[in-house]
């Protein structure tokens, strides 16, 4: 087959994917105050994340990532941090900034800046990218949504303050009846969480992803590690089965005097596969695709898909304020696994 024809197979495929009726509304989440345990996910989801853990693994600095859809939000979508698709809608974590924090000369009460002030959403869309709700999670200082994660069943959010060392809510939104749980609250900021389908237990990193923490259903801790990698900061995961996940993030790097400095940083961008039971990273790989607002792609809302040999990453890097607001832009490549 010609390399014309299946690009445009290839956009075709992706075009009928996002196509829907869009349906309008914003509601305001009462959430449940009684966290309990919940089916962890379904089968359905399994051979889909083995694909993407499989295919994964051959992906490298020369894999030939192309741009193939740009879908423009056309709501206030604030500042974006996590991203999950399912069969009907597609979710986007983003907080609202109201008043920023600002940082202590020294710290003030374990803390290192002041709490801020902000509201915290979940945007419901349909495949379109139409707004179908908005769902506002967080109680007072903890305001900042994080990386989120579809089980099959539920979407997994973690509403944090905007500190370090701080609070978090974890919160469950089902995907179907969009009904919000409170699931349980926990110490520090955690900016990220994956449900692990084989164990039925959650997985969060903290603050620049220095620390991942793991939990039962009931929010008992039942261990924690440090991240042993510096390579990238993890934004945003996803599950990607036998107790793996699939994450993605930046790295802000210091450019060159004549480049202007450490003021003028870098944004490096990647992908890691890391194994939940031993803490070792499996695989990464760098990802440097830059978006309209000039961020690099990885810069938070980030899934992965597979079929076979052909991968689709889909991101959302750029605020409603920047380059052209917000759009989720689709990246797809053909790679060759190991095995």
């Amino acid at each position: 087959m010609s390399t014309t024809r299946t690009r445009t197979i290839v956009a075709a495929v992706i075009a009928a994917a996002f196509a829907a009726s869009a349906i309008g509304g914003t509601a305001v989440a009462q959430a449940s105050q009684n966290p309990g345990d919940q089916n962890p996910g379904n089968a359905g989801h399994h051979g889909a994340d083995t694909a993407v853990a499989d295919a994964f693994t051959a992906v490298d600095r020369n894999t030939a990532w192309q741009l193939t859809s740009r879908l423009k939000l056309d709501f206030p979508t604030f500042h974006t941090e996590g991203i999950a698709f399912t069969k009907d809608h597609i979710f986007l974590s983003s907080v609202e900034i109201i008043e920023p924090t600002v940082k202590f000369p020294s710290p003030q009460g374990g803390y290192d800046r002041t709490p801020g002030k902000g509201i915290g959403h979940l945007f419901v869309m349909d495949k379109a990218g139409k707004l179908q709700k908005d769902i506002v999670l967080g109680e007072g200082a903890m305001y900042h949504p994080g990386g989120i994660d579809f089980d099959g069943t539920n979407v997994w959010v973690p509403v944090a303050e905007y500190r370090p060392d701080s609070s978090s809510i974890v919160y469950r939104v089902d995907a179907r009846t969009l009904d919000v749980h409170r699931q349980f609250e926990v110490k520090d900021h955690f900016g990220g969480i994956v449900m692990d389908k084989q164990t039925g237990h959650l997985v969060g990193n903290t603050w620049g992803s220095r620390r991942f923490a793991e939990w039962n259903l009931k929010g008992k801790e039942l261990t924690s590690w440090q991240n042993p990698d510096n390579f990238i900061d993890y934004q945003d995961c996803q599950y990607a089965a036998s107790s793996t996940m699939l994450c993605a993030g930046i790295a802000n790097l210091p450019q060159t005097p004549a480049a202007g400095g450490p003021s003028a940083t870098y944004e490096l961008g990647g992908m890691a596969l890391i194994d939940i039971n031993t803490h070792n990273t499996l695989h990464d790989a760098p990802f440097q695709r830059w978006s309209a607002g000039g961020h690099v792609a990885t810069r938070n809302p980030f899934k992965m898909t597979a079929e076979g040999n052909h991968l689709t990453v889909r991101v959302a890097p750029d605020n409603g304020e920047e380059g052209n607001g917000t759009e989720i832009l689709t990246y797809e490549a053909m790679v060759t696994p190991p095995h």
